[in-house]
C-alpha cells in the first residue's frame, strides 16, 4: 500500500513538472506585517486554527493536492484569486488558462503579490511560488505556459487560493 502511494504521489508530482526558468527568480520574504491581516509572522496555532487541514497540508506544509481534483481546476469564470489563508489578491481570471496538468494553471501572477524560491525536493529543481504577504506555498511555476502570452505556467494548488467572482 505505502508503494502505491509513493507512486501515485511521483506521477502527481511529474505531471506538474516543467522546464524551470533559467534566471534566478528568488526574492526576499518581506517580515513586514500587513495590518489587519494574517501574514509571516502569524503562528502556527493560529493558522491551524483558520484553515482546513488540507489548506494548512498545502499552504503551511507544502503539500499538493491530488490532480485533476481541486474546484478550481476548470473554474472559467471572471473574477480573482486570492490566497485561501490571508485574503491577498494572486491571479485574475484573465491569467487563467486551460492546462492538462491537473491544477488551476495561470500565465502570470498579480504584480507583486508572489515571491519565489528555489525548491531541491524529491530530486529536481523547481520554482516555488508563495503569496507575497503570508508565505503561503501556493504552487510552482514552469515555462511551458502559453507562448503567445509569457510562456509562463503557475501550477496552483486549488485549496491554497480562493475565488472571487467578478460583480454582474
Amino acid at each position: 500500500m505505502k508503494k502505491i502511494a509513493i507512486i501515485i504521489l511521483l506521477f502527481s508530482l511529474a505531471s506538474c513538472q516543467g522546464q524551470e526558468k533559467k534566471k534566478n527568480k528568488e526574492t526576499e520574504i518581506s517580515q513586514q506585517p500587513v495590518k489587519g491581516k494574517l501574514n509571516m509572522n502569524t503562528t502556527d496555532a493560529e493558522w491551524k486554527k483558520v484553515l482546513t487541514e488540507e489548506q494548512y497540508e498545502v499552504l503551511r506544509q507544502k503539500a499538493t493536492e491530488r490532480p485533476f481534483t481541486g474546484e478550481y481546476y476548470k473554474n472559467f469564470e471572471k473574477g480573482v484569486y486570492v490566497c485561501a489563508a490571508c485574503g491577498n489578491p494572486l491571479f485574475t481570471s484573465d491569467a487563467k488558462f486551460d492546462s492538462p496538468c491537473g491544477w488551476p494553471s495561470f500565465d502570470q501572477a498579480i504584480k507583486g503579490s508572489v515571491i519565489y524560491k528555489e525548491d531541491k525536493t524529491l530530486g529536481m529543481t523547481r520554482t516555488e511560488v508563495m503569496c507575497a504577504n503570508c508565505g503561503g506555498h501556493l504552487g510552482h511555476v514552469f515555462d511551458d505556459g502559453p507562448e503567445e502570452t509569457t510562456g509562463n505556467r503557475f501550477c496552483t494548488n486549488s485549496v491554497s487560493i480562493k475565488f472571487i467572482p467578478s460583480k454582474k
